[in-house]
């Protein structure tokens, strides 16, 4: 994502998303938008629009945070150690926008093992049903592989 496009795109977040995706922030847990969402549909980068996560791979890992056992594409995100608050953690951000989205660790459920815990903030929920219409068509193929 270019510069100027990004500067566009980060003039229109509210406070809150601008502190966790450009300033490396975290929004309190059990009191965002998405910890307890349940509706099936793909979440987003909410600078950028890039497909990051699907509700397939979200579950509830009781942190108070979207859980999620894998990105839609490894290609989308990218991962950075994290040293601050005295902790070495793994920092999670997406590739086109360089957006702050979580940590991963490796504490998840399922064959990898992964736990990506993502700040609603960062993100944009796009519901199935409007998946053609926001032009993410192509992911409508998981929900329909799903039943």
């Amino acid at each position: 994502m270019r510069e100027e496009e990004k500067s566009k795109q980060t003039k229109k977040l509210t406070s809150l998303q601008y502190k966790v995706t450009q300033q490396n922030g975290t929004e309190p847990p059990f009191q965002n938008e998405f910890w307890n969402h349940t509706d099936e549909g793909i979440y987003v980068d909410v600078v950028s629009g890039e497909p990051l996560f699907s509700s397939l791979d979200k579950y509830d890992a009781g942190c108070g945070w979207p859980s999620f056992t894998r990105p839609l594409s490894e290609k989308q995100i990218k991962e950075k150690m994290d040293t601050s608050h005295g902790m070495i953690r793994t920092e999670v951000r997406s590739e086109e926008a360089d957006s702050h989205l979580g940590h991963v660790f490796e504490d998840g459920p399922g064959p990898n093992g992964l736990r990506y815990c993502i700040n609603s903030a960062a993100l944009r929920f796009v519901a199935k049903k409007d998946l053609e219409q926001e032009g993410y068509g192509k992911y409508k193929v998981l929900f329909e592989e799903s039943k």
